[in-house]
């Protein structure tokens, strides 16, 4: 047995025999550069939570199916302490056939956490943070396990004993940026008939190349005979640079999907992933996202719509908006025209496929950060993260804090339910409608975190609203009157108040800090946990969110309103005449002949 010590990039589950065996992947840390490695994990089994109405005849009854175990357990609901039976399968794909006989049993009032992925279970069971170290104690997997290419020059280890967390400092991550330049004379590129003619690739540490078919005394320009060669290229670059991170700008929509369909057509095997596996796709919310195993493939174009406010998502837009550079361009529709230019054109042409490439690695150093950090604090793997809704990386958080607090986790809600909440709004925050005119001496008042504030303070939760109670034991929200006990602190409100803490710990730091580089990584996680927090408002109202209670957005914005009201009133008093409000603060004037 050794002890070793590797950064966790990503992780899934394959099936050896009748088990599941679990599979990490990651980079050793080591003195040199670091090789992939990928651990198995047999000792894993998934679960589920069984809320009975008699306990005893409850377990009888699930002794008459095939399960692993059964056992009583007590856990808290909604802050209440009760006695589940947590009952354990065999493999993940036993829960969903088994799910429906367990739930239809006379003496089950309710299944918990059967819709929790396996290998998300096991990250949040194990304490593990994609994009951080972990330490593992590992033997050297037998060669009929590993099922991997042996040129691949990735190793297999079996977990023989304990894996943990190591250390939470930012990794040095590879990351190589890809993009493809197509010959479309007919307009919209299509796969069938239209070659892919240039592919660039950059990275983090120094690599600036083009592949394409065409002579060029370039010095980044590299040649090959054709298209097939191109893409045998393209495969064995990846293996050479072996990155970590592998991103493009629209690459789960276009690069990858043509890259895969061009190389069927060809005939070449995309096998780029760590385990010699090929280019894959898996379903993300309503899109197809493109999986490499071992290697976390960002899609840019979807972290920028979701960071910038902007009029159109152009790669130029977007670089033009975060280096204030014009980036050169060419307009889709005539790039066939540079290609078969064979002059200045079509040197013009392959500075412009570099420069994508380029751009798009400069875009992943500014921007993959706040992914990288969200990544390590919500707890699940980066593929999924860069692809998450705001409210979705919520409540993951909250499913990873519910299982640190021995809570079960409420159930998504079911069609019905969720038909029933679609329409139903929490009235929004206050707008004051600007005065009109030029305005002198503007000051701005601004409630910091003003939500997550009231959250904490109100005791904001779904496990804290009550029907009825004394009013010292309570508060009190205006306008709807909804009742929220003052103690024990609620579920969100004390994660919510660990959140804000550490932030300000974390801006402390900032403050003290003499050196730009721990500066600039302590911004990168306080503003990661500042997003968290400001999101946590609005999923009380989203009608898919777990812990789902209108009652409490409600009341939330009720209190921002009658905040910023109430402190508008009390500035005019001092002088201060409002003349816009929105949300979380307002800007006033200020008039000596007010007071």
């Amino acid at each position: 047995m050794e002890i070793k010590r590797m950064v966790l990039l990503d992780i899934d589950y394959i099936t050896r025999g009748d088990k599941a065996v679990v599979r990490l992947f990651g980079r050793e840390k080591s003195d040199g550069e670091g090789n992939s490695i990928i651990v198995l994990d047999y000792g894993f089994k998934p679960y589920i939570y069984v809320d009975p109405h008699n306990l005893e005849q409850c377990h009888e009854q699930l002794d008459d199916l095939d399960l692993v175990q059964i056992e009583k357990v007590e856990m808290k609901d909604l802050g209440k302490c009760k006695e589940f039976l947590k009952v354990t399968f065999n493999h993940p794909q036993d829960v969903p056939k088994l799910r429906d006989k367990i739930r239809d049993l006379s003496q089950v009032k309710e299944i918990r956490e059967h819709d929790i992925p396996f290998y998300r279970r096991y990250l949040i069971d194990k304490g593990l943070f994609p994009m951080a170290e972990v330490e593992v104690e590992v033997k050297k997997a037998s060669p009929e396990i590993c099922s991997i290419p042996e040129d691949i020059g990735t190793s297999v280890m079996e977990l023989s004993g304990q894996i943990q967390p190591f250390s939470s400092d930012f990794p040095d991550l590879k990351i190589l940026s890809l993009d493809i330049e197509v010959y479309n004379p007919q307009g919209m590129p299509n796969a069938e008939d239209d070659p892919i003619i240039m592919i660039s690739l950059s990275s983090n540490h120094g690599l600036r190349k083009v592949i394409s078919t065409v002579e060029s005394p370039l010095d980044f320009m590299e040649r090959v005979e054709n298209e097939k060669q191109m893409l045998e290229r393209f495969v064995a670059i990846i293996e050479e640079e072996n990155p970590d991170i592998l991103i493009g700008y629209n690459s789960d929509n276009f690069d990858f999907p043509y890259i895969r369909d061009r190389a069927a057509i060809l005939d070449v095997p995309l096998t780029i992933g760590t385990d010699g596996s090929s280019l894959k796709f898996m379903k993300r919310g309503f899109a197809n996202a493109a999986l490499v195993k071992g290697r976390v493939h960002v899609d840019l174009y979807l972290i920028m719509r979701r960071y910038l406010q902007l009029d159109r998502y152009t790669l130029e837009r977007v670089y033009l908006e975060l280096f204030d550079e014009e980036k050169y361009d060419i307009p889709g529709d005539e790039i066939h025209q540079y290609w078969d230019d064979c002059g200045s054109k079509l040197e013009k042409l392959c500075n412009y496929s570099l420069d994508d490439a380029v751009a798009v690695t400069k875009i992943g150093e500014k921007m993959i950060p706040l992914t990288l950090e969200l990544t390590r604090i919500v707890g699940q793997p980066f593929f999924d993260v860069a692809r998450m809704a705001t409210g979705q990386q919520v409540e993951w958080y909250l499913i990873r804090k519910a299982h640190e607090q021995g809570e079960v986790v409420p159930n998504k809600p079911s069609s019905s339910q969720y038909s029933n909440r679609r329409g139903k709004r929490a009235a929004g925050g206050y707008v004051k409608d600007p005065v009109k005119g030029l305005h002198e001496n503007i000051v701005y008042f601004d409630f910091r975190s003003l939500y997550p504030s009231i959250i904490i303070s109100k005791n904001v939760s779904p496990d804290t609203l009550v029907d009825e109670c004394n009013p010292e034991d309570c508060h009190i929200s205006p306008e709807g009157g909804y009742m929220f006990l003052k103690e024990p602190a609620g579920f969100v409100p004390s994660i919510i108040g660990n959140i804000l803490n550490e932030r300000v710990r974390l801006k402390t730091l900032m403050k003290e800090s003499k050196d730009d580089e721990e500066k600039k990584i302590l911004n990168v996680q306080q503003e990661a946990l500042k997003r968290l927090a400001n999101s946590m408002y609005g999923v009380y109202g989203y009608s898919r969110f777990r812990w789902y209670r209108l009652e409490c957005a409600d009341a939330i914005t009720a209190w921002g309103r009658d905040y910023i009201k109430k402190t508008m009133v009390k500035a005019e008093k001092f002088g201060f005449k409002p003349v816009y409000a929105d949300t979380d603060g307002f800007y006033a004037v200020y008039d000596e002949n007010i007071t």
